[in-house]
């Protein structure tokens, strides 16, 4: 229902109000900012000036060192204040353009009359910081707009639960400070807000959903239950987004233990990072630690293994056909928790035998063997584990390093050295020979044994330094004893030719993908895992792509984290995995698990939603959102005019109003192929898995790097049986179907991919060319 005139001019000229507290505030902050700014170039330029230096005596050393402190103290002090004013500026000026989007009036049980309460990505006070004008998405209060339409409603407080009555809803599009729409409603969100913003173009960043947050996504971003919160959500609903506002909103509510340092996310790829780089910025909050498995992976493993990405499985798993049975047999072995098993079976069998270890060299001589190592290894106790004992022999080793070190003190090489230290040394070595003498009954203290020792430490340091960390441990060595040298009670299927495979590759130095998860487990099992306690709580995005394997072994590493899981089972572009992933195996049985699934799907319009809904692969239900557009277009055509179709295509969607269009391949291979053909023809930017950032255009990429991504208008240049016929293709297909918000084309220069076929036919256009 539209607000009459009256009720418009009430609420601009509160608006204006609003907009004219902003700016006496930002006035007032600048003018604060200012002086500490000023306050802080002076500081600096006179900090040595201001600071007592004397280090004649071991008490004025000790009184210079707490005046450099207290200054330095007092600088980043200063400095941090102005990174805080500067963060309220910025906040200020989002609120300027867009102050508010929402309002209830909520009336208390205890009260007469309701009170109306605006609602913005930020709480703003009044000019004597006594009223809220605006409340922040995240206070308690706001979780009424989302959760309740007019009548009976309640939120949580930390102390209680208040009851009451929301008596009026409205919603605002106001855009540089005027309000362009005001309506009342009696639903969450109104469907006019949501085709307002969801009818606009694609953007080359993920976009702040707060003030069209749905009652479902806001049960997510609130959510307080258990340790893992599994999010089945369908293309386009809406998951990652509530996940961002999630974060935002578990750093607001839990801002004295809760920072940027202590939550991850962890993405499917680059492009997807600087994708959603700028939601929490947004916000006014500081972007969390963002990885990628497979960065996390070539991080914590060890030289000198190359990792293959799960992009490049991706491409072996579709072009090798004919040559990858083994490898399938691999991929399921290494996905699967039997496996996991098997390594702890391995890790048991080598605290008594089998671990290899490493000679300990120096100047070309060996100091202590890998038999001795062994042999002391071996000397301990069965019942302590193996990092642990690995510890213990790391003390021995130090301690006999240090005698070998003594033994080294007077031999030539060290004199030799001595001759190449700097001069800083050699004053070093002067003072110290000084300062003992002053203590020796011995006056002469010669500076050569000094810098004897100088040498031998620096030398000597490096071993020690590997030694701390159990290099002294042939990791990789050792695992390949469990594919040559091993035989486990109860082997997996193929085994012999799994463990021969494995053993090729491990001579190579290669880690398929599905044995990194494998081998940095191995790893961790063998040396010790580094848990990372300061991580409080992990968003994994894209989840059903995390083989049964991969998502026990972040469990392993993130013991205490609180995990939120997002994903998509219609969107398993690895549905040669293990059935089983986070999506699929947890939750049901397991107190510690509660799934929210997402059921309505937002970015496409009805018309490409009714068409992907019949051949999405899960079979959870998928809600279309009523968003008008064109039906997808089949256009059938001989393969010898794709370039001209492909071009042909790009301009007339662009000529309709698309900013960012998507020609999504199969593959790499087959992404390749179509950049040669339009080289020539059009301008357009290839994308493969190393790109970082997300740009408008023409842009030519394999589908699974457009996972979580949208255009305006999305192209498929081979949407025949040619590329997608078999089963385990549906979800590529319909992956890249889904990526579209306005408009779909597919080509076909045979026989359409049979997935089409089970659309309704009145649910799309066909055209021959």
């Amino acid at each position: 229902m539209t607000s009459n005139n009256s009720t418009y001019d009430e609420e601009q000229q509160r608006v204006n109000h609003v907009i004219k507290t902003i700016d006496e505030k930002a006035e007032k902050i600048i003018d604060r900012s200012t002086s500490i700014k000023e306050s802080v170039i002076e500081l600096r330029k006179n900090f040595w000036e201001d600071v007592t230096v004397n280090i004649d005596e071991p008490d004025d050393v000790i009184e210079t060192q707490a005046s450099i402190k207290q200054q330095a103290e007092l600088l980043t002090q200063k400095e941090q204040s102005h990174g805080k004013l500067d963060d309220e500026l910025k906040t200020l000026k989002r609120l300027r353009e867009s102050p508010y989007f929402g309002r209830i009036d909520f009336r208390e049980d205890t009260e007469q009359a309701p009170e109306p309460i605006y609602i913005g990505i930020a709480s703003l006070m009044d000019g004597n910081d006594q009223d809220f004008l605006i409340y922040d998405w995240r206070a308690p209060i706001s979780s009424l707009y989302y959760d309740y339409s007019p009548g009976e409603a309640q939120y949580e407080t930390m102390e209680e639960t208040i009851n009451g009555e929301i008596t009026l809803k409205r919603q605002f599009i106001i855009r540089q400070g005027l309000i362009k729409g005001m309506f009342d409603t009696g639903v969450t969100i109104g469907d006019r807000l949501l085709q307002e913003v969801l009818g606009n173009n694609a953007s080359t960043k993920m976009k702040s959903i707060v003030a069209t947050i749905q009652k479902e996504q806001n049960r997510i971003i609130r959510n307080k239950g258990n340790q893992y919160l599994v999010v089945q959500g369908a293309a386009g609903s809406g998951k990652t987004s509530a996940a961002l506002q999630r974060i935002a909103y578990l750093m607001y509510a839990h801002r004295d233990i809760l920072g940027p340092d202590n939550i991850v996310l962890l993405s499917p790829n680059p492009l997807f990072s600087s994708y959603i780089a700028n939601v929490l910025p947004e916000l006014g909050e500081t972007n969390v630690r963002q990885t990628t498995f497979l960065d996390y992976l070539e991080n914590q493993i060890r030289h000198p293994f190359t990792i293959e990405s799960p992009f490049e499985q991706m491409e072996y798993v579709m072009t090798e056909k004919q040559d990858n049975a083994i490898r399938m047999q691999n991929i399921d072995c290494k996905s699967d928790l039997t496996f996991m098993r098997l390594i702890d079976a391995f890790i048991d069998h080598l605290n008594k035998q089998d671990i290899q270890f490493r000679n300990i060299t120096f100047r070309g001589e060996v100091l202590i063997s890998k038999e001795q190592i062994r042999d002391y290894f071996y000397s301990l106790d069965e019942t302590i584990t193996i990092p642990n004992k690995l510890e213990l022999v790391a003390k021995w080793l130090l301690q006999e390093i240090r005698e070998k070190q003594r033994n080294e003190l007077d031999k030539d090489w060290v004199l030799e050295k001595t001759e190449l230290l700097d001069k800083e040394d050699y004053q070093d070595a002067f003072h110290q020979s000084q300062e003992q003498a002053k203590h020796e009954t011995n006056e002469t203290v010669h500076e050569e044994s000094i810098l004897r020792k100088e040498v031998v430490k620096r030398v000597f340091a490096p071993i020690k330094k590997k030694i701390k960390a159990h290099q002294f441990v042939h990791a990789a060595a050792t695992y390949q004893q469990l594919f040559t040298n091993w035989t486990p009670d109860d082997p997996p299927v193929n085994w012999e030719a799994i463990r021969t495979y494995t053993a090729g590759h491990l001579a190579e130095n290669f880690l398929p993908w599905e044995d990194a998860a494998a081998y940095l487990y191995f790893q961790y099992r063998l040396l010790g895992t580094p848990l990372d306690r300061s991580v409080r709580y992990l968003v994994v995005d894209e989840a059903q792509d995390y083989a049964a394997f991969q998502f026990a072994l972040i469990k392993h590493i993130f013991p205490n984290a609180r995990m939120t899981l997002l994903g998509d089972i219609n969107q398993a572009i690895y549905s040669y995995m293990a059935d089983e992933n986070p999506l699929v195996s947890t939750g049901p049985g397991e107190a510690s698990y509660e799934k929210i699934t997402l059921t309505k799907s937002y970015r496409s319009t009805r018309q490409i939603a009714e068409f992907t809904i019949p051949f999405a692969p899960g079979s959870e239900r998928i809600e279309p959102f009523n968003r008008e557009g064109n039906k997808p277009l089949l256009i059938l055509e001989n393969k010898e005019h794709l370039a001209e179709t492909l071009a042909t295509e790009t301009n007339r969607l662009y000529e309709n109003g698309s900013e960012t269009i998507g020609i999504i391949c199969k593959t790499q291979e087959e992404s390749n192929q179509v950049a040669n053909l339009l080289k020539d023809k059009i301008a357009f930017t290839q994308i493969d898995e190393s790109t970082g950032n997300f740009s408008k255009g023409l842009l030519i990429l394999p589908v699974y790097l457009a996972k979580g991504i949208e255009m305006d208008a999305v192209i498929i240049p081979d949407a025949s049986t040619d590329s997608y016929n078999d089963e385990t293709d549906r979800t590529l297909f319909y992956t890249a179907c889904t990526r579209a918000m306005h408009e779909l084309v597919m080509v076909s220069a045979g026989d359409p991919a049979p997935f089409i076929s089970e659309a309704p036919q009145e649910t799309y256009r066909e055209e021959q060319r």
